[in-house]
């Protein structure tokens, strides 16, 4: 089994280390569950550690590079889960459905072997964070790749949606993560860590204009409310169906 994660994975582990304040917020959402499934599950981020998880990871890479204190794994992929109807309490989902080759078969698996609630971390597309001011090509990506919001109350039946706040030190180094690091972006190391900088085909004039606009002062000016603030929405969503 292939998957574009054994090559683009690779400081995954290192990059996309969970944030305590993003992980509360899915513990919450988990509810009393003991058992847990997690679906496209990485290197093992936000995996509860008081409770008994499953993961599912399509990637030999980034099952290589799970800590000794992750869930077990099994291989496979989200649109055929090898389990009985309602095998676990509650599974989760983090920052994972828009890579998914069928995104409906991979979220109707889920509540096909799930008793209880399903998680969601997402990116709403219709969200429009600071980066894509510079990199325009982002926004086209998301459209093209993310399911619509609505998209999941299709696929699942009734859900509850809240915004998650990305905190303005976090440590989980997905895509908008670094909204009042702005220089951060300009990093190829810290770029590695977000699949969305391996898809888009040209970044460097964008890039080129941000290095540009941090040196001259004009991104401070732009953006100055963002520098006072301890929180950004940046589009990510939590989204629940019991």
């Amino acid at each position: 089994m292939r998957s574009k994660y054994d090559s683009i994975g690779l400081n995954y582990a290192e990059l996309r280390r969970p944030d305590r304040r993003i992980g509360e917020i899915i513990e919450r959402a988990l509810g009393p569950a003991e058992t847990v499934l997690n679906v496209g599950a990485g290197t093992g981020s936000y995996e509860p550690a008081d409770r008994s998880v499953i993961a599912i990871e399509p990637s030999r890479e980034m099952i290589r590079r799970r800590g000794p204190q992750a869930a077990a794994v099994v291989q496979a992929d989200a649109g055929e889960l090898p389990f009985d109807d309602v095998s676990f309490d509650a599974s989760m989902a983090i920052l994972t459905v828009h890579h998914w080759p069928d995104q409906a078969a991979g979220l109707r698996e889920m509540r096909r072997v799930t008793r209880g609630p399903i998680v969601l971390l997402i990116f709403d597309p219709a969200h429009r964070p600071w980066l894509t001011d510079y990199l325009p090509e982002l926004a086209t990506l998301d459209e093209g790749h993310m399911p619509a919001i609505s998209d999941y109350e299709r696929w699942l039946g009734p859900v509850r949606i809240a915004p998650v706040l990305v905190p303005h030190d976090c440590r989980d180094g997905f895509l908008y993560a670094y909204w009042r690091r702005p220089a951060a972006y300009l990093d190829p190391y810290i770029r590695s860590g977000s699949s969305s900088f391996w898809a888009i085909s040209n970044a460097e004039a964008g890039l080129q204009s941000l290095r540009q606009d941090l040196e001259t002062g004009a991104w401070e000016r732009r953006y100055a409310e963002l520098l006072a603030a301890d929180e950004y929405d940046a589009g990510y969503r939590l989204i629940v169906a019991d």
